[in-house]
């Protein structure tokens, strides 16, 4: 192993970052008089002059350094004979000096960060076209929506149990307007990308690992807003409930490979039968010409995201309310009452049983089955409210169909 000095070290990396940003503008340089005033020899020298200033003086001379890079960059600015020469340059610069500093420090994370920075750069066109020709003005109205809903309002909701039988978190709830919102996003941009026929089932499994339920919901507004595709968005439903059958054996298994070993065969004819719907419906939508769907359209709904919420906020009082009259005590009773907001955790309660030694894994079966079978109420439920009709008629005897292969499976034990 070569002992070499830290120090040098991290010289070597603000030297290697420079280089990299560098050497993408200085493909972007230009020639003649319009030429952009910085290139690879630019970047390098103000990438190690900012690691000089932190070896040198600490905090106060890099700040210093970075002034002066930053009036250097205005002055070739404003000197430059472009109409429109952009500041791209510039900025780009100044952060390399900062990067440059930062290395003396934290070198890992200043060369990632320019890592990053290089990429973009170079993602110039790409970009341009994907924001000017490709996203519509609804979409960026839609992107800024959903900003809002995450990053400003997601933060200000409490994080407690409040309301009727204390059974609503509003930050909870909240969190699951935004998966129905992101989740028409990722099948709004698979239908973009692969077209509604590959996009909308790809997305419904993909997203199913996420909330089966949210899922559901989301298609089903999807369906209701545009009516052929609804054997795309059956599928896509159907297949998110594979999903749920695949994540509850993982929970499962993490908790008590007892309980796992029991429950195999429900679950198997569970997932089998729910694969084979969705397929089913995969084929008819494959053979359907109405399918494409050439506007681009909004990415979600905001006004079916909120109701979406509320019937959920509705179901959690009433999980709550039979909790409150049953009691805690009466497993096969609780677990149901779960199984109306999330089958995985009263499945993962009841294994926990299981593993502590407090129940069997054969009296374990009827309790999970009973969270499952209470769960595909609530998506059945769901469905109706979200998708209408048409919607629900169709995708509701796969459902049932699952729920009745999962008991099938525990009697065949």
């Amino acid at each position: 192993m070569l002992n070499l000095d830290p120090v040098l070290v991290n010289l070597a990396v603000a030297i290697g970052i420079g280089i990299l940003i560098g050497a993408e503008r200085e493909r972007r340089k230009g020639e003649g008089p319009a030429r952009s005033p910085a290139g690879i020899r630019t970047f390098s020298v103000a990438s190690l002059a900012g690691a000089a200033s932190v070896t040198v003086g600490g905090t106060l001379v890099l700040a210093i350094t970075i002034a002066g890079v930053a009036v250097l960059a205005a002055i070739a600015h404003f000197r430059s004979r472009e109409d429109d020469p952009g500041l791209t340059t510039e900025i780009a610069l100044i952060l390399t000096a900062l990067l440059g500093g930062l290395s003396m420090q934290r070198p890992a994370l200043a060369a990632g960060t320019a890592v990053a920075l290089a990429i973009l750069l170079a993602a110039r066109t790409p970009l341009h076209h994907f924001v000017r020709s490709v996203l519509t003005e609804g979409e960026v109205n839609d992107a800024l929506i959903f900003a809002s809903a995450s990053l400003v309002v997601l933060p200000l909701l409490p994080d407690q149990a409040l309301g009727l039988y204390a059974a609503l978190n509003p930050r909870s709830i909240w969190i699951v307007v935004l998966l129905v919102m992101a989740i028409s996003a990722v099948g709004h941009v698979a239908v973009r990308v692969l077209g509604a026929r590959f996009g909308i089932p790809i997305a419904g499994l993909a997203s199913g690992f996420i909330s089966s339920t949210a899922t559901i919901g989301a298609m089903g507004m999807r369906a209701r807003k545009n009516p052929d595709l609804l054997a795309a968005t059956v599928s896509g439903a159907a297949l998110s409930t594979v999903a749920t059958i695949v994540q509850m054996a993982l929970v499962i298994a993490a908790t008590s490979v007892m309980a796992l070993q029991t429950l195999s065969i429900p679950l198997l004819c569970a997932g089998i039968v729910a694969a084979a719907y969705g397929a089913g419906f995969t084929a008819r939508a494959l053979r359907e010409e109405g399918t494409a769907e050439s506007q681009p359209g909004r990415a979600f709904s905001l006004p079916a995201a909120l109701v979406f919420g509320l019937t959920v906020s509705a179901m959690l009082v009433a999980s709550a309310a039979l909790r409150e009259w049953f009691g805690e005590t009466g497993v096969i009773v609780a677990a149901a009452a779960a199984g109306f907001v999330d089958t995985h955790s009263a499945a993962i309660a009841v294994a926990s049983l299981v593993a502590s030694g407090k129940m069997t894994a054969a009296d374990a079966v009827f309790p999970i089955l009973a969270g499952l079978s209470t769960n595909t109420v609530s998506k059945m439920i769901f469905a109706w409210s979200s998708g209408g009709g048409s919607f629900a008629v169709r995708l509701i005897p796969g459902l049932i169909l699952v729920a009745v292969a999962a008991w099938a499976g525990a009697l065949m034990q």
